[in-house]
C-alpha cells in the first residue's frame, strides 16, 4: 500500500504542475471537468476498485485524506470510482472534496470546526478540526472578508483565501446584513435545490466581467434568513436569534427526512453546463434547466425549516447566563449561541432538542463552530458570521 501510495503521489503531484489551469484540477475548487488520459486509466476495473476502497477505508482523517482526493485526480475512471467510493458528509462524517462544504452535515453527531478571525484585514477562516483538543490546527474549509456598504454589509464566502471575488469559480456565496445589522441574508451561489430562485442583481448577471447565457444558473439564491430580535427594554440576557432555512425542509429533521444535497460544483461557462449533474436525479438536460425555475420548494417558507437559539439557564452562583458546550467553548461571549429545531415546524419531539449549531468564543480570535444534518458547513458558517456584528440594538 505505501508503494502504492508513492506512485499516486508521483503521478498526480506531476499533473499538478503540468495541468495546474486546466477545468479538469479545478474539480477540487470549483471548475468543470475535461477529458485526459493517463496510463493508469488501463488498470483492470476490479483491481484499481480494490486499491482504491483499501486507499478510502485507510486515510479516514485529514492530512492523510489527500490521498483519496489525489486518486480521483489522476484520471476519468480513477475519478469517477472514487467519487462512487466517497460518501457524504450526511452518511460517513467526512469532509473530502469541497463540494462537501455544501453537502448535510452528519446525522449522528456534530462535525467539529473552529473559526479564525484576522482583525487587521476583517477575514475569516473556517477549518475542520482534526482533533478534539482546541488548537489552531485545522483542514482549511472556507474563507470569508468583510465588506461595509453605505447601506449594508457584505460577507464574500470563498473556496480560496486568496480569492474572494464574486466572479470567480471559488465563489462560494455571500452573507448580506441589514443596515442596523439585526437581519441576514444567506446566499448560495449555485442552487441548493432545483426550485431555486436566483435574486436579480447586476452581479449575478456577470461573470468574470462578461455576460453570461441565462441558461447557465450562477448567482446569487438565497437560502437563509437570519434575524435578532430587538431588545427595547434592554433587559439583561444573551441575544434571541431566529433562521429560517429556506432551502430545506421541515421534514428534514425528522426520521427518514431529507435534505437537498449538491453533488457537484459548476463552471462559470456555458460549455460546461449540460455535462455537470447539480443534484440527486436522473432527469435529461431539458428538464434540469426547467427545474431552476420550478420545483418542490418554489413555496419556500411553507414548511421551511426553522431554527432559534437554546435558551440558557441562569447560574445563581455564577450569576450568569450558561448553556453546556461539553467543554468546546470556553470564553464568556454574548456572540456564544446553540441552534435548535424550532416548535414552529411542528409538535415538540426528541428531535427538537438536538443542537444543530453551536457556537462559541475560546480565544481572543478563536472560535469553535461544530454542526450537524440538515445544514451545510457553508449555511452553519453564514449563520456564525452574522454573530459577529455588534448589534447595540439586540443587547
Amino acid at each position: 500500500m505505501p508503494a502504492i501510495k508513492s506512485i499516486i503521489n508521483r503521478s498526480t503531484s506531476h499533473r499538478v504542475v503540468q495541468y495546474s489551469s486546466a477545468p479538469e484540477l479545478n474539480l477540487f475548487a470549483a471548475g468543470g471537468v475535461a477529458e485526459t488520459t493517463s496510463c493508469w486509466a488501463h488498470l483492470p476495473q476490479e483491481l484499481l476498485r480494490e486499491v482504491l476502497v483499501r486507499i478510502e477505508e485507510s486515510e479516514s482523517s485529514w492530512p492523510p485524506r489527500k490521498n483519496v482526493v489525489a486518486c480521483a485526480g489522476v484520471c476519468r475512471s480513477w475519478r469517477h470510482i472514487t467519487k462512487d467510493l466517497v460518501k457524504v458528509p450526511e452518511l460517513s462524517g467526512k469532509i473530502t472534496f469541497p463540494i462537501s462544504v455544501k453537502q448535510p452535515g452528519p446525522r449522528e453527531q456534530l462535525l467539529q470546526c473552529f473559526i479564525k478571525r484576522c482583525r487587521s484585514t476583517q477575514t475569516y477562516r473556517l477549518y475542520l478540526s482534526l482533533n478534539n483538543a482546541l488548537t489552531e490546527d485545522g483542514k482549511f474549509l472556507l474563507a470569508a472578508r468583510k465588506c461595509r456598504r453605505p447601506t449594508c454589509t457584505d460577507y464574500i464566502i470563498s473556496l480560496d483565501t486568496d480569492d474572494m471575488s464574486k466572479g470567480s469559480n471559488n465563489y462560494a456565496g455571500k452573507l448580506r446584513s441589514n443596515f442596523i445589522g439585526t437581519k441576514f441574508t444567506v446566499f448560495d451561489g449555485q442552487p441548493p435545490h432545483a426550485g431555486a430562485k436566483m435574486t436579480k442583481s447586476y452581479s449575478s448577471r456577470l461573470v468574470n466581467l462578461k455576460q453570461v447565457s441565462p441558461r447557465v444558473p450562477t448567482g446569487n439564491y438565497p437560502v437563509a434568513n437570519i434575524t435578532y430580535e430587538l431588545n427595547v427594554l434592554g433587559s439583561r440576557g444573551p441575544r434571541r436569534m431566529h433562521c429560517i432555512m429556506d432551502a430545506i425542509p421541515a421534514a428534514a429533521i425528522e426520521p427518514g427526512g431529507v435534505a437537498p444535497t449538491q453533488t457537484e460544483f459548476y463552471h462559470h461557462s456555458a460549455d460546461f453546463f449540460p455535462s455537470l449533474l447539480f443534484f440527486r436525479s436522473k432527469s435529461n438536460h431539458v428538464e434540469r434547466v426547467e427545474s431552476f425555475q420550478s420545483g418542490p420548494l418554489s413555496s419556500q417558507r411553507e414548511g421551511a425549516l426553522v431554527l432559534r437559539n437554546k435558551a440558557p439557564r441562569w447560574h445563581e452562583q455564577l450569576q450568569c447566563w450558561c448553556l453546556n458546550f461539553h467543554g468546546r467553548v470556553t470564553v464568556a461571549s454574548v456572540k456564544n449561541f446553540q441552534l435548535v429545531a424550532s416548535q414552529e415546524n411542528g409538535p415538540a419531539g426528541p428531535e427538537h432538542e438536538n443542537i444543530i449549531l453551536q457556537f462559541g468564543k475560546v480565544g481572543k480570535d478563536l472560535f469553535t463552530m461544530d454542526y450537524r444534518y440538515p445544514i451545510s458547513a457553508f449555511q452553519a458558517f453564514a449563520i456564525c458570521l452574522s454573530s459577529f456584528d455588534t448589534k447595540i440594538a439586540c443587547e
